[in-house]
């Protein structure tokens, strides 16, 4: 270092011990021992907690998620660790999940505030119909919200000729045509090991009274993913009901989005209170009067992961479609936007 040094002072800035090694590493005009350099620097994975190993290159490589800030060993893709199917989070090894019937994982944080069943779902249904009023989009008509497994969903899915499908699996559905479907009647106990038991099911008819059915939405989600879904498809209903033609998927994919996210916002302010709401790009007449923060600081971490899928999806139909409508309304305003998606079929620019 260009310096000389007693022995005993030549010490390593992480463990003020002496270096008496040949080799020592630095950092800034810092020195380390090799060892303590690692600790310090080397990544650590967050799932086996083990250093990130190097790769054939000699190069430290991870994977990281774009939202949770997360590093974690490559061959944790392939090796079975398990990811919540709702934040999509890799926890740390031996961390407890729930597991649905479906074969889904749900992290306990995210089975806090889950919704397990039909009638268990209803006031979330009402809060996104305000949602709608208050926007004078009131949807007239009653339209059964039904919470269903994986396979009443796609099963469903197959019996729909003009079906609308939430990404990034089918988690919710718009239904026209007259089926039986099996809901879900009562919420499941969980049992050893955080496994889902006596799930009951009914079948429930659906008869065609106007342009839609029923909303079918994946059930064991939490509460504001469960609402993002449900506004997003609550949309294609609106659009059914009020006479929108058949529309160009990434316009009715996009404007479905726009809603959906315009909901997680409004979520989001009334757990946050007023500090978010100044930052908001909601309509001020949309914001509560007084938000006073009612929510866990996780549940607004997870409304806003939300959020970063709607905005940052890659997907022509969601992703682009999303992107161009929300430019529309932040330009023109929703009314404006939906009277030119009516007269023309398109976005206006």
């Amino acid at each position: 270092m260009s310096a000389v040094w007693h022995p005993e002072c030549f010490r390593c800035h992480a463990c003020k011990h002496p270096i008496y090694d040949y080799e020592f590493s630095m950092s800034g005009s810092y020195p380390y021992h090799k060892a303590c350099y690692k600790d310090s620097y080397h990544p650590k994975c967050d799932v086996c907690k083990n250093f990130i190993p190097t790769n054939a290159a000699g190069l430290i490589e991870y994977r990281a998620h774009p939202f949770w800030s997360q590093k974690y060993c490559p061959s944790h893709e392939h090796d079975g660790t398990p990811r919540c199917c709702s934040c999509e989070r890799m926890e740390p090894r031996d961390t407890r999940y729930a597991a649905l019937n479906d074969g889904r994982k749900l992290c306990l944080e995210c089975l806090d505030s889950a919704v397990m069943d039909t009638n268990g779902c209803q006031p979330l249904y009402l809060d996104i119909q305000e949602f709608y009023e208050g926007l004078n989009m009131k949807v007239k008509q009653q339209v059964p919200l039904l919470l269903v497994e994986r396979q009443a969903l796609n099963e469903a899915m197959d019996g729909e000729r003009h079906g609308h499908h939430h990404m990034p699996e089918t988690r919710g559905l718009c239904l026209s045509e007259e089926q039986t479907v099996s809901t879900i009647l009562r919420r499941p106990r969980m049992g050893a090991g955080n496994r889902v038991l006596d799930m009951r099911t009914e079948p429930y008819k659906l008869t065609r009274r106007c342009e839609v059915t029923a909303i079918l939405i994946l059930y064991g989600l939490p509460r504001l993913l469960t609402g993002s879904i449900l506004a997003h498809e609550m949309m294609h209903a609106w659009l059914r009901l009020n006479g929108y033609q058949i529309l160009n998927q990434e316009v009715e994919e996009g404007i479905c989005q726009v809603l959906a996210n315009m909901w997680l916002e409004s979520q989001i302010i009334t757990i946050s209170g007023s500090d978010y709401a100044s930052t908001s790009s909601l309509p001020p007449a949309f914001l509560p009067s007084t938000a006073q923060g009612t929510g866990s600081p996780f549940e607004r971490k997870l409304g806003e992961f939300f959020k970063h899928q709607i905005e940052s999806d890659t997907s022509v139909v969601y992703g682009n479609g999303f992107r161009v409508g929300n430019r529309a309304v932040l330009k023109y305003g929703l009314q404006r936007t939906l009277d030119h998606i009516r007269m023309t079929g398109t976005f206006p620019f």
